[in-house]
């Protein structure tokens, strides 16, 4: 994990270097915002563009998945509250300006907002943990037939194809941070390689803060720790910590 950690946070201070905007080497929710942007379903068009590096995360894990023979489709219950999570979790870090992730990154490159949002990330934890040791749980995911494992990456592949046609209903930004990108093989290179990496380790922002304050397990959060000091290298290295 902390291995990984390394490589990721390199990674992520480095795509700052080729081209993506500063202190948003990678950052998950960013990166869907402005592809929410790209597709037509905002119109702020300084944050228009579809990010491949989304689509390289998604495919990296679905082809380390498949290789270590880990692929199975799986399904949630209480879907609503599912999305209805994940859309709090999503407006929550786009009023931040970036998921955990990033809040880690602004963090190395020297901007101390950073610790605020990890604050704020601690005390979710804890406001989850809370529930969780009382009973809260949206139970087992379910075995679902193979096919629907496929949905998303056959999505992906089609964002990757939009990025590259450009067809005419697709946004791009002229100006603003969704102006500023690495080159296309690169971003799908990059994601590749942290999807594997994501998928190989369960690399999560928040659950290495759950697991160290609910279980004393430091195995997530050393991945963490581990990005901040290889992104803070790189970023020093490059004298981009402001």
């Amino acid at each position: 994990m902390v291995v990984a950690g390394l490589v990721f946070g390199v990674l992520a201070a480095l795509m700052t270097e080729w081209g993506n905007p500063a202190n948003m080497g990678i950052c998950i929710a960013c990166f869907l915002r402005d592809i929410a942007g790209g597709l037509g379903l905002h119109r702020a068009g300084v944050v228009q563009y579809i990010r491949p590096e989304i689509a390289g995360f998604v495919l990296g894990a679905f082809v380390a998945a498949f290789a270590f023979r880990e692929f199975r489709a799986r399904g949630g219950s209480y879907p609503i509250v599912r999305f209805m999570l994940g859309a709090f979790v999503m407006i929550g870090a786009l009023v931040f300006l970036g998921c955990p992730v990033r809040a880690v990154l602004r963090l190395a490159g020297g901007d101390l907002d950073g610790i605020t949002a990890l604050g704020g990330v601690v005390v979710g934890a804890a406001i989850g943990i809370f529930f969780l040791r009382r009973g809260f749980n949206l139970g087992r995911a379910a075995r679902m037939k193979s096919a629907a494992g496929w949905v998303i990456p056959v999505a992906m592949l089609g964002i990757l194809l939009l990025v590259i046609v450009k067809p005419a209903f697709v946004f791009f930004s002229e100006s603003g941070p969704g102006s500023f990108h690495v080159p296309i093989a690169t971003a799908v290179v990059v994601g590749l390689a942290v999807g594997v990496l994501a998928q190989r380790t369960r690399m999560c922002f928040v659950g290495g803060w759950r697991d160290l304050m609910m279980v004393k397990d430091t195995y997530l959060f050393g991945g963490i720790a581990a990005f901040l000091v290889g992104a803070f290298i790189v970023n020093a290295a490059l004298g981009h910590i402001e």
